[in-house]
């Protein structure tokens, strides 16, 4: 379906740089011309990255506990605390996860778990201070705005006690996880025992303050509507307007096998490429955008390339919480390279900040990942 006059008009403004307003949002979150829509979006992240190149990273997500306080509809993964199928990761066992990361030339493990009702901030703090110790290189971006508001209701501190706490020993980013749908009528939905959305920004707002940087996400293709979508970018744009922390913008479609709500038919990559590609019109505030590969797939992943992302994502060494609803897509470093140099990019790794990696170092990942072979399950082959 080819794009109205109205949408054509609101693609024009933001491919030459004007900010959308919510009904533009709403406007192109209904449309249906996807290839007019990815090519506005395209427009737009070459704009802002006209280099010719498109970058990656190699991380881990090391999910160190599912126990979680917190009820969500949406979620495989977790378990409550009393369950025994709870666990928490032995310290010598995660060590080993973060030491498997850097052989395959990682230099970050995204750390994030469940809402656990027992441990106190002491906790946490030795955590990171034993990764630090063992691996000062390595940035831990770790636990989510859920997580780190439930530090204050567990350890009846403010956040931003919290949060100078974990810096200090060690936290380096955090990951924006946990977001869902930033509208309290979704949250409250889905979920029982979570944050909300004034207080999931304000995490996001008290860590920029304190001079971090951080990622910011959202699920969608549940019970939210188009408008809410949109509501969901509105509020991340108005954030970033105000502290400017945000390093990149992920979005992916919920997984809805093995789930409460697994009822719900699941988006396809139609929807996907569409939200991306508004999100990119829209999120104009925001220098990078991420493909989901690791919910999408690599075909699907690589075309997000050419629908606003301007970054592969993660080579996700490990990943948990997306496999428990029955996703996996598991790519090799040479695919996910190869899958950018197709596009006539070419591939580059880059860290948290994306600065972009030096090539030597580059060049050592690339070899280590053929040396060590990553085995079918992520893991290193043994």
């Amino acid at each position: 379906m080819t794009c109205t006059t109205q949408e054509r008009r609101i693609l024009d403004k933001a491919i030459a740089g004007e900010r959308l307003s919510y009904d533009d949002g709403l406007a192109l979150m209904s449309c249906h011309d996807l290839t007019a829509l990815g090519a506005a979006a395209d427009a737009v992240t070459r704009r802002l990255h006209p280099e010719p190149i498109r970058t990656y990273n190699i991380d881990r997500n090391i999910n160190y506990t599912n126990i979680c306080t917190a009820v969500c509809d949406f979620c495989a993964f977790y378990r409550k605390p009393k369950s025994p199928e709870g666990y928490v990761l032995e310290r010598q066992d995660l060590l080993k996860k973060v030491e498997e990361t850097v052989a395959l030339g990682g230099d970050q493990i995204l750390m994030q778990g469940g809402l656990h009702p027992d441990y106190k901030l002491e906790w946490y703090e030795e955590l990171l201070g034993d990764i630090k110790r063992a691996f000062p290189q390595v940035n831990i971006h770790g636990f989510s705005p859920p997580e780190l508001h439930a530090f204050t209701k567990i350890n009846k501190l403010p956040i931003k006690t919290v949060l100078e706490r974990l810096k200090a020993a060690g936290l380096g980013s955090i990951p924006g996880g946990g977001a869902e749908i930033l509208v309290d009528r979704v949250r409250k939905e889905i979920t029982r025992g979570k944050v909300l959305t004034d207080d999931w920004l304000n995490v996001m707002r008290v860590w920029h303050e304190l001079g971090g940087r951080s990622s910011v996400t959202m699920m969608f293709g549940h019970v939210e509507t188009l408008a809410e979508r949109v509501e969901h970018l509105e509020r991340v744009r108005q954030a970033q307007d105000e502290t400017g922390g945000y390093t990149a913008f992920i979005c992916w479609t919920f997984q809805p096998d093995h789930t409460d709500l697994k009822h719900i038919s699941p988006a396809g990559s139609f929807e996907y490429l569409k939200t991306q590609a508004v999100s990119r019109l829209y999120l104009d505030n925001i220098s990078s955008i991420q493909s989901s590969w690791v919910t999408q797939g690599l075909k699907i992943g690589q075309l997000a390339l050419l629908f606003g992302a301007n970054d592969m994502g993660s080579l996700m060494i490990e990943e948990n919480v997306v496999a428990e609803a029955g996703t996996v897509h598991y790519l090799t470093l040479d695919q996910m390279r190869g899958a950018i140099s197709e596009l006539g990019f070419t591939p580059r790794q880059r860290n948290v900040h994306y600065q972009l990696m030096d090539p030597a170092v580059e060049q050592r990942a690339v070899e280590a990942n053929r040396q060590l072979k990553v085995g079918p399950l992520l893991q290193l082959a043994t």
